[in-house]
């Protein structure tokens, strides 16, 4: 039986069109879900025990995340498929070249394109985290396909043997897609099915308390959420 089955939970990735989400639920085979903001896809997907999520959930005032940290050692040589989180400042700024003198002036250090090419996605899911209708936990798919795999996955998501292989890993953990998956088959990308169902394999897992957590949880403002990675 697959680690923490029996537990209905979703994992959701964002797409170049929304976000896509991979159910998991014993009665009844993996469902794919998409939604154009994560507030529609939550209302899809009701009555589940947890969501698992690929994005930062609970920005930094001053210092960078211990867990972003923990996330790249865990990596090894693929630690550079783990952003650092930009402090909030400069994540709601509204260019890149102000959000990057900001992180400079804070931290000491700028931050990447791909950090703030997120920025929508990221204050999304600040904005809609307090009034969530399930426990949402921060995932990285990586990190998660690591925990799967026993190590770190050598070929890219974007590369046929790295997708193969992780599909691969998935089917062992009972997770198989089958199908064209409807709608978010058609508006997400092969990479982001298989990181949304990835996420819902720790998802899973955290709701069964066999996930594990890097570093301590910090709490966010206005919520009872608190934030960390889980794999």
């Amino acid at each position: 039986m697959a680690d923490g089955a029996g537990t209905s939970a979703v994992g959701v990735d964002g797409c170049p069109t929304g976000w896509v989400g991979i159910v998991l639920d014993d009665e009844r085979e993996p469902a794919a879900v998409w939604a154009a903001t994560i507030t529609e896809l939550a209302a899809q997907t009701p009555g589940v025990e947890a969501m698992a999520i690929d994005i930062p959930i609970g920005l930094p005032d001053h210092d960078e995340r211990v867990a972003d940290r923990d996330a790249r050692k865990a990596l090894g040589t693929r630690w550079q498929t783990v952003f650092l989180t930009p402090v909030r400042r400069a994540i709601e700024a509204a260019t890149y070249e102000e959000a990057n003198r900001i992180a400079r002036e804070i931290t000491g250090a700028g931050i990447s394109r791909q950090a703030y090419a997120l920025r929508k996605k990221i204050l999304e899911v600040d904005d809609w985290i307090a009034t969530a209708p399930c426990s949402v936990y921060e995932v990285h798919p990586e990190l998660s396909f690591c925990h799967l795999a026993d190590a770190p996955i050598a070929a890219s998501k974007k590369t046929w043997a790295g997708a193969h292989e992780r599909q691969r890993l998935l089917e062992s953990a009972g997770i198989r897609l089958e199908g064209d998956l409807g709608i978010a088959g058609i508006r997400a990308g092969r990479d982001d099915v298989l990181d949304a169902a990835v996420a819902a394999w720790t998802a899973r897992r955290v709701a069964a308390g066999s996930a594990v957590q890097l570093g301590e949880p910090q709490p966010i403002a206005g919520s009872d959420h608190a934030f960390t990675i889980w794999a």
